[in-house]
């Protein structure tokens, strides 16, 4: 087995226009998925959302800016960690993502074995 970490992206404006239901449905599929992975022995670690402010330190001169996502639209919103045999596994676990029903993405990096 491998470990794969999955970050989820989208636009926060999404979020914002949805209705309190669309927001409790979409909930709910996520709760549906996570708990399918769970059952199955591929989550390793849940992760947690994360905040869509930040900084974001660069280069040798430690330039610090505003916000991790000062030049995209689309924003890191939470990550897991997932345990899967390879990357065909993981893709096709991921297809199961609600994010994906929106705009959002799942980008899935494997770990570098040390």
């Amino acid at each position: 087995m491998s470990k794969f970490m999955y970050l989820f992206r989208s636009n926060p404006a999404s979020y914002k226009s949805m209705s309190a239901e669309q927001m409790q449905q979409t909930m709910k599929k996520w709760m549906a998925w996570k708990e399918t992975l769970e059952k199955s022995g591929h989550i390793k670690q849940l992760g947690e959302r994360l905040d869509a402010t930040g900084k974001v330190v660069r280069g040798k001169m430690k330039a610090v800016t505003d916000g991790p996502y000062v030049e995209v639209k689309d924003s890191i919103q939470g990550y897991m960690l997932v345990e899967a045999n390879d990357m065909d596994q993981a893709l096709e676990l991921a297809k199961g993502c609600p994010i994906l029903e929106g705009d959002g993405t799942v980008e899935i990096r494997p770990f570098v074995s040390m």
